[in-house]
């Protein structure tokens, strides 16, 4: 009897080959477009998990917020005295590191390339769990005076070197808009 019916799908499947064929088809394809969305989806939550841990677990971040009421005007920056007070009020802090981003234009060595720019201190490096490769954290003097001191990143280095291999550019000028 399991013969019979065996044999009769089997008669079946090659009277209808076309048929047959685009439901074999249409199940693999279904089978692959949902293994891939999962895979992608598995890998993106991945890696925005990773993102997520390299910031550390013990990470506050705080912005300005918007104005109530919607009055005129935008929204106050903060100053350094926040997060001086920051620093001063919440116990248990390892550091603070308060910020300043602005897009800019970099121009050394007749070349410019535009990338953000990050104002801060040296406690940066330590909430953003970052490494110098080459060179030296901002002096305590440097610090208060506001000098004008600045790391730079292997990409803005690169494409302001021309891609030139084993030259770090340590000590040169540069020019972030109008300052040197």
């Amino acid at each position: 009897m399991l013969f019979s019916v065996f044999m009769l799908a089997l008669r079946s499947v090659r009277r209808n080959l076309l048929r047959s064929f685009l439901t074999i088809l249409g199940i693999v394809i279904g089978v692959s477009a949902v293994l891939t969305m999962v895979t992608l989806g598995n890998g993106a939550t991945q890696a925005i998990e990773e993102k997520i841990t390299s910031l550390g677990t013990n990470l506050l971040m705080v912005s300005p917020g918007q104005r109530i009421g919607g009055g005129g005007g935008g929204v106050p920056q903060f100053v350094e005295a926040d997060g001086e007070a920051i620093a001063a009020q919440i116990g248990g802090g390892a550091a603070v590191a308060p910020q300043g981003r602005a897009s800019a234009t970099v121009v050394a060595n007749g070349r410019n390339w535009a990338t953000t720019v990050v104002g801060s201190n040296n406690a940066w490096f330590e909430t953003g769990n970052w490494q110098l490769a080459s060179g030296r954290l901002f002096a305590a003097d440097e610090q208060l005076s506001g000098a004008a001191v600045c790391l730079v990143g292997e990409t803005v280095r690169r494409e302001l070197r021309g891609g030139t291999q084993g030259q770090t550019g340590l000590g040169e000028q540069l020019r972030i808009k109008q300052f040197s």
